[in-house]
């Protein structure tokens, strides 16, 4: 019978590092919502997650947070630049 507190997978000292995880969610999600806002926390969650790697495990989900976080900028410049380009940002509501 196992007791309340026994020695397991999740306490057994190898956990990820939260800010590695925290720049890989901000990078996905920022690929498809607010990308300009979300594309930079990526960068420096995972900037800081890397310089804390040797601590904590998460290195690879850092460097992959890091990456999409400058894919979300790029993406954000691309869309402004089409969107300039074609007259700017205009909502059309009616009939």
């Amino acid at each position: 019978m196992a007791s309340y507190g026994g020695s397991s997978a999740a306490s057994s000292g190898s956990r990820t590092n939260g800010l590695a995880i925290a720049s890989l969610c901000c990078g996905i999600v920022g690929l498809f919502f607010l990308n300009i806002i979300l594309g930079p926390l990526a960068i420096v969650f995972g900037a800081v997650a890397r310089r804390q790697a040797s601590v904590r495990n998460g290195a690879g989900m850092a460097k992959a947070g890091i990456i999409l976080g400058i894919v979300d900028v790029v993406l954000w410049l691309i869309l402004l630049a089409v969107a300039s380009s074609n007259g700017g940002f205009s909502w059309y509501v009616g009939g």
